[in-house]
């Protein structure tokens, strides 16, 4: 399954998350009729790999029924979010806890497997994902190793547990997450039956929901390695299909230069829109096929709007752009702009433009709808668009005119159109 381990497995003892009052107090309430519970996964994985941990896992012996009743017994909240399946969340303080009865197939129809409950921790492994989310560690940060998964993950190896095939086959959304593990792992090779079945099996991602690519794209681009799994992905056949479009390689990696150069976090829908997003229309039509929200779909048109960002921008033009697409959409367009554009991450001119979109005031319309009313429009659709007629002038001139020259020329206006001023 994975290298030969000659060296005794490591202890979890000293992870913060074992010490959190919210975990000792779900370990504690689980194990209280003497039921095993053990975390699994993410928790496991990413403590020995040195990474932050979020949310932790639990597996237990324990039946969902009865990992309710524990649950209620301690004092801490059962929610039944998955439990014909074996899952129960478990809301401790304010962390929720996915905990998870051992299970093992007994017969396999994709997503929709039917499964039994055991206390076989060897069988339980059997039927994940990947070898390095196979491990688990008790409350006293003792690791379990079933599968003998601890050296693909010393070897940062994405290894299918058992048939790389038949675990596709399961859930296609295995496809991503094989890349994303890849991504964020960063070394090594990519496991050749893992990337042989992910390839074979490509057409099933057009089967997956929005929200559940959504998920794992965004978590796959916003990773250090995002850019050489992407890369492979492209390679292989699977990026165009997966966005429904021609795919910016070199544009996403400048971004990602870019992104580090400045000393950010990185923006997965930046990255998104990087890879993806010339015009309006690819923002439309990706936000539609991931599903994204609102906030993430806006996101992307900003960045549709890199065309009009130049580092030859005058004071005037930026603090246009500001009032027009407000200092995040304008911060967007700025550094999609400066990627499509190949100059350097250490470019004076583009970190000089990026500079003053973060400095420049963005200007305020002196003029209000009151305003408006007060010469003697009556309320309505009239003063909105002697509204909108003084904004426009107000931005051709540079955003100099104050309020009594902006009142001026709105009085011409009123009085022209309907006889008063």
């Amino acid at each position: 399954m994975s290298p030969t381990r000659t060296a005794p497995l490591p202890s979890l003892g000293n992870a913060g998350w074992l010490k959190w009052p919210e975990t000792c107090d779900v370990f504690s309430a689980l194990g209280a009729q003497g039921h095993e519970v053990r975390a699994v996964g993410g928790a496991v994985r990413d403590t020995l790999l040195e990474r932050p941990v979020k949310d932790v896992d639990v597996a237990t012996t324990a039946l969902p029924e009865v990992v309710m009743e524990l649950a209620a017994a301690a004092g801490l909240k059962a929610i039944p979010t998955g439990i014909d399946h074996g899952t129960v969340t478990v809301v401790a303080g304010n962390r929720a806890f996915e905990v998870t009865t051992l299970r093992k197939d007994v017969e396999n129809y994709g997503r929709h497997a039917s499964v039994s409950y055991t206390d076989d921790w060897a069988a339980d492994a059997g039927r994940r994902d990947f070898t390095i989310n196979a491990l688990y560690a008790d409350a006293d940060g003792q690791l379990f190793d079933p599968l003998g998964s601890y050296g693909d993950l010393v070897a940062r190896h994405v290894r299918f547990i058992g048939d790389a095939r038949m675990r596709v086959l399961e859930d296609y959304l295995r496809i991503l997450r094989f890349f994303r593990f890849n991504a964020e792992l960063e070394f090594g090779e990519f496991d050749a039956q893992g990337l042989e079945a992910c390839v074979r099996e490509q057409a099933g991602l057009q089967k997956l929901s929005g929200e559940r690519v959504r998920s794992e794209l965004l978590r796959l681009v916003s990773a250090e390695g995002a850019y050489r799994a992407i890369v492979k992905m492209f390679e292989y056949g699977l990026l165009v299909q997966l966005l429904g479009g021609v795919p910016y390689l070199a544009r996403l990696e400048r971004l990602i230069d870019i992104e580090a150069g400045l000393g950010v976090e990185p923006d997965a829908v930046l990255r998104l829109a990087g890879l993806s997003v010339a015009v309006p229309e690819d923002a439309g039509r990706l936000s539609d096929r991931l599903r994204l929200s609102k906030a993430e779909r806006s996101h992307l048109e900003q960045a549709s709007g890199h065309r009009v960002m130049s580092v030859a921008m005058d004071e005037a033009q930026v603090k246009r752009e500001l009032y027009i697409q407000g200092r995040a959409g304008c911060r967007t367009a700025a550094l999609i702009a400066w990627a499509a554009s190949g100059e350097a991450v250490s470019d004076a001119s583009w970190c000089g433009l990026v500079a003053r979109i973060q400095d420049l005031p963005i200007p305020e319309l002196p003029l209000q709808g009151s305003d408006i009313v007060k010469l003697g429009v009556p309320e309505g659709p009239g003063v909105g668009d002697i509204l909108k007629h003084a904004e426009e002038r107000w931005i051709q001139g540079g955003f100099e005119a104050g309020k009594k020259e902006l009142l001026e020329i709105t009085g011409q206006l009123v009085k022209a159109k309907f006889g008063k001023g």
